[in-house]
């Protein structure tokens, strides 16, 4: 019997069912402590489900867990790869569920999921359709077509090659346009053909926890928090990168900013203050995201007593209530 087979089999047995439990909610609400916490009482190591702090580089302006905190518990996926490295929903998906079935699961009942990457919890919990293998050279030619000509060349090609995807997607997204242009021209056939879009089974249960706190509490502490890593050196570490800005890995909140400070175009003030709001932005689409889900409990991060509560109801061979209280 193989070790996939057996997962299967655990999940009918409700004496070894193997519960993912992902544990997420906007950027800057809370999820780092009370993970560490949770992970703690169910002797769970943590998978990072976060986009960026899987990039070595970028510990302050990804908010990675500290040097400590990873001392406290086991962590997978934080700062395993370089910004020069090419790195998917789809490839994390693939190395999730065969860390979870080879090295985790065969000794842990349930394992902790953190993060606030839309696309990465959707792609373990769900799948996301299968796609060829990017071709870089193409890709470094699409990006070079589009910072010399913009996206209305690549537009013209979108729509010329696969008129669906051209009518469904943000057209002031360019890292979507130019994904799209990459499989219609490395495989011959439209992008959209690829897209199913059809949820994968997992042999695996699935337990989804969203923290959330009120607007301006959560603002508050995402101004608090940018502020916080301006201290801690995120200028002198978004200048570290600042040669390799056109890197997809750098195309994110805190560092696009920054950048444009470099090159002159805003003063440092006005950096910061962007990197705030365009943070508010972002914990906003996250939200969306979330609350189209209807598989999410939710709480407010200090709800210990109801977490715990819904965890022992949960978990109950797993869970350790004294430690997370």
């Amino acid at each position: 019997m193989t070790l996939s087979t057996q997962l299967h089999s655990m999940i009918l047995s409700k004496k070894n069912t193997k519960t993912l439990l992902v544990l997420t909610g906007p950027t800057g609400v809370g999820k780092t402590e009370l993970s560490l916490r949770i992970a703690e009482s169910l002797g769970s190591p943590v998978l990072s489900c976060d986009s960026r702090q899987l990039f070595r580089e970028l510990p302050i302006g990804t908010a990675a867990p500290t040097g400590e905190q990873l001392k406290r518990v086991q962590h997978h996926f934080i700062g395993t790869h370089s910004i020069h490295d090419y790195y998917s929903s789809a490839k994390y998906e693939e190395d999730v569920l065969h860390l979870l079935e080879k090295d985790l699961f065969p000794h842990h009942n349930t394992i902790l999921m953190t993060g606030g990457s839309m696309m990465y919890i959707d792609s373990v919990c769900k799948g996301i359709d299968d796609m060829p293998d990017v071709d870089e050279q193409l890709r470094k030619e699409l990006v070079l077509l589009f910072q010399t000509e913009g996206l209305e060349p690549l537009l013209a090609k979108l729509k010329l090659l696969d008129p669906e995807y051209y009518n469904q997607v943000d057209q002031k997204n360019h890292k979507r346009i130019i994904h799209g242009l990459e499989i219609c021209l490395m495989t011959g056939k439209p992008f959209s053909s690829f897209r199913q879009n059809t949820t994968k089974s997992r042999p695996f249960n699935i337990l989804k926890i969203c923290l959330n706190r009120d607007r301006t509490e959560l603002y508050e502490r995402i101004d608090q928090r940018v502020l916080e890593m301006m201290q801690l050196g995120l200028l002198e570490e978004a200048r570290s990168v600042y040669p390799f800005r056109d890197l997809n890995a750098l195309n994110t909140v805190g560092f696009k900013e920054l950048f444009a400070h470099f090159d002159g175009e805003i003063s440092l003030d006005d950096a910061i203050a962007r990197i705030q709001y365009n943070t508010h932005k972002y914990a906003r689409k996250q939200l969306t995201w979330f609350r189209r889900d209807k598989e999410y409990h939710w709480f407010h991060p200090n709800q210990t007593e109801e977490i715990t509560h819904f965890l022992q109801t949960s978990c109950p061979d797993s869970f350790n209530p004294m430690v997370l209280r």
